[in-house]
């Protein structure tokens, strides 16, 4: 199979050799002349949770990267605890946060149907859910399970795109199934129907096994509806032969599963796929490679180009060499594409939308909102939240902002987890928490923030 690549930019590493020794460039705080507040840069983009806060900016570029190994790499997993009494999410000023259903069982993605029903995978139990309604107190008002006995569902697509679609695709861990669907429906009306039979598999913490490494399935449909596209993750953290076959890639089929493809290949972790509703473009949130270091290598959101490299597991963000893969394929150095938005490295991003609602203020009309899981290699965690990337006139200037925080008690231990996140019909925004198994609900108000 060939691939078409397109050419990336060299970066420059923040180590910089000065009188043999190295120099390490130090942090800048900028202020931005058009957005009231400061753009933490160079080293002060590298936050940890005890100041993260609705408001902060941030911008990581390939020249803030420091060497691999300049930190020891820490396994940090967080312990989940249950929300202590006087924690609960902290959100920007004039908007308001509702926790608007607890109880779930792990939920993950969740996306908004075309008659504004909201469609939930609980991946663990293998169901998925419609929600439908909220009341004037914020709680959901319906809460039906749709269908159950999946293997791990996680991505969901309507098909065909529109206003009536026929029927709703789940991404299994190890396949792809749809389901006949019509506007309104609270229950499947068939059987699940098989559509891609084979996926390499991957295995949920305390769910089933169906092989090894990542495991979520996220799907999107093209906007014109002749493709569907898959994201994989790879089998492992750095690795190359059979294991990662069609691993680290965006697959793409026709709607009935034929005609598989490689869309893009060397994205280690696809974990959230959408398509930018202004320009048609695929995007996506990428978990990136671990064990180089706290602050290396950056997770990232990026549009993605067909037949595009984007460097796993040889590179990294451009022409970085893995050091574990030192001297390999120097033929892929200059194909590797430097991504759109950096974030700061071990956040674990998950999923992403774009905001076309019209209930936020005017300013957040197309920009993309971001959930992040946290991650187990950091000395100092981060993550653990939702964040807004900056997309005027659909292209990314490179800058994403704190939105809701508030998730994390200590190094140690934190409550809540943001996973899914869709923009509901009345123009909220609305997000899952795997942790504290709830949904979210974050509303313009106007008014002070609500939220300590």
């Amino acid at each position: 199979m060939q691939f078409k690549f397109s050419r990336a930019v060299w970066s420059v590493l923040l180590f910089m050799p000065l009188a043999g020794g190295i120099v390490f460039l130090t942090a800048t705080r900028a202020q931005d002349s058009d957005k009231s507040g400061q753009i933490l840069r160079g080293q002060g983009s590298f936050n940890d949770w005890n100041h993260e806060k609705p408001g902060n900016r941030y911008i990581v570029k390939t020249t803030d990267m420091p060497q691999p190994y300049a930190t020891e790499s820490d396994a940090n997993r967080s312990k989940v605890v249950p929300r202590p009494a006087d924690a609960w999410p902290k959100v920007p000023e004039g908007f308001k946060i509702e926790q608007a259903a607890t109880g779930l069982d792990g939920p993950r993605t969740i996306l908004t149907a075309p008659n504004g029903d909201l469609f939930l995978a609980e991946s663990n139990p293998g169901r998925i859910r419609v929600i439908r309604g909220f009341s004037s107190e914020g709680k959901v008002v319906t809460n039906e399970e749709f269908a159950s006995g999946l293997s791990l569902p996680y991505g969901i697509a309507f098909y065909p795109p529109g206003p009536n679609p026929r029927y709703v695709y789940i991404g299994n861990t190890n396949s792809v199934v749809r389901f006949p669907y019509k506007n309104g429906d609270l229950k499947a009306s068939g059987p699940a129907e098989t559509i891609v039979a084979s996926l390499p598999g991957g295995t949920s913490i305390g769910g089933p096994k169906f092989g090894s490494g990542h495991w979520t399935r996220s799907l999107v449909f093209t906007p014109d509806g002749k493709k569907l596209l898959v994201g994989v993750g790879s089998s492992s953290n750095v690795g190359e032969g059979d294991a990662e076959i069609n691993r680290a890639d965006v697959l793409e089929f026709n709607p009935d599963g034929t005609g598989l493809r490689i869309f893009a290949n060397g994205v280690r972790n696809a974990a959230g796929l959408t398509i930018n509703p202004k320009t048609g473009e695929l995007w996506v949130a990428v978990n990136e490679r671990d064990a180089l270091g706290d602050d290396l290598v950056p997770d990232y959101v990026t549009h993605i180009q067909d037949g595009g490299f984007y460097g796993w597991p040889w590179y990294y963000i451009g022409p970085n060499q893995d050091p574990r893969f030192a001297g390999k394929h120097p033929e892929l150095k200059e194909k590797v594409i430097v991504p759109d938005v950096l974030l700061q490295s071990h956040t674990a991003p998950l999923n992403i939308t774009f905001y076309e609602g019209k209930q936020f203020p005017a300013e957040y009309r197309g920009d993309a909102f971001v959930t992040s899981h946290g991650s187990w290699n950091r000395a100092h965690r981060t993550g653990y939240k939702v964040v807004r990337i900056s997309t005027p006139d659909g292209k990314a200037t490179g800058e994403y902002e704190d939105f809701v925080t508030g998730f994390v008690v200590d190094d140690a231990s934190v409550w809540g987890r943001p996973v899914g996140v869709t923009v509901a019909n009345d123009g909220s925004l609305v997000f899952t928490d795997d942790a504290s198994n709830s949904i979210w609900r974050v509303t313009y108000t106007g008014g002070k923030r609500s939220g300590n």
